[in-house]
């Protein structure tokens, strides 16, 4: 990388709320604690399975890819901002959200030939921003990384030609996790917090929370809490409180 300025974002692929009570609110000084855990989006820190190998390949095939644009797309959590993240600082990418399309200076986003375009999505669309970003980057030969939680050729737009556009563009989908990558995540997200987690927690949680990277992120992030709250260690004991079956 030659020192270029990045941009690096996160709004992709933020936690989402599991089953459970909600933790009351945190003192100031646990608040702090609960709000002092960075996300890494270093490459050593990507956890690698079955469900995300075609899209950490494609990444690390760059710049060996079979079109200058391409999509990730997959379900929040899934790790397609980490992935882009990666390739931003593989190829000093900018990094610019979908809603802020129609208000970008592409020439100027374009300057490091490589551009990251996170949570496209088909509600609030700027078509006509789009549509010109595409042709762009095919003109000046500008290598663009999309995210998104579903393919764009589902989108329903009203410029055909974009339409046609998107439909062309190379998908690569990240699945939800197996069996071994959410124990894997559960205990990295675990240590990313300091907390120790033996095997019968570990097992209780993946068996219990739906099997994906945002729901592990959110019920390490309530048990962290609820731990801080009640003073307590973080055990299965205290898991089977937060999350019994229905």
């Amino acid at each position: 990388m030659n020192g270029r300025d990045q941009s690096l974002s996160n709004d992709a692929d933020h936690a989402i709320p599991v089953a459970g009570p909600l933790a009351p609110s945190l003192a100031p000084r646990q608040l702090v604690l609960a709000l002092d855990h960075a996300i890494s989006f270093a490459r050593e820190d990507f956890l690698e399975g079955p469900s995300n190998a075609k899209a950490l390949a494609l990444i690390e095939r760059w710049p060996d890819w079979p079109d200058r644009l391409a999509v990730l797309v997959g379900p929040e959590g899934s790790g397609k901002s980490h992935l882009a993240a990666i390739w931003a600082r593989m190829t000093g990418a900018r990094i610019l959200s979908a809603k802020l399309l129609g208000e970008t200076d592409l020439p100027h986003a374009f300057a490091t030939g490589a551009l990251v375009v996170e949570d496209l999505e088909p509600e609030g669309l700027n078509e006509r921003a789009l549509f010109h970003l595409i042709n762009m980057a095919r003109e000046e030969r500008v290598d663009v990384l999309f995210t998104a939680r579903a393919s764009p050729a589902s989108f329903t737009v009203s410029i055909r030609d974009l339409g046609s556009r998107l439909r062309v563009l190379p998908v690569v989908t990240l699945e939800a996790p197996d069996d071994e990558l959410l124990r894997a995540l559960i205990v990295k997200l675990a240590a990313d917090r300091q907390l120790a987690v033996d095997e019968a927690l570990v097992n209780y949680l993946a068996n219990r929370i739906e099997r994906s990277f945002a729901s592990a992120r959110a019920a390490i992030a309530l048990l962290d809490e609820e731990a801080l709250r009640q003073h307590r260690p973080v055990t299965r004991a205290l898991a089977a409180e937060l999350f019994r079956a229905p």
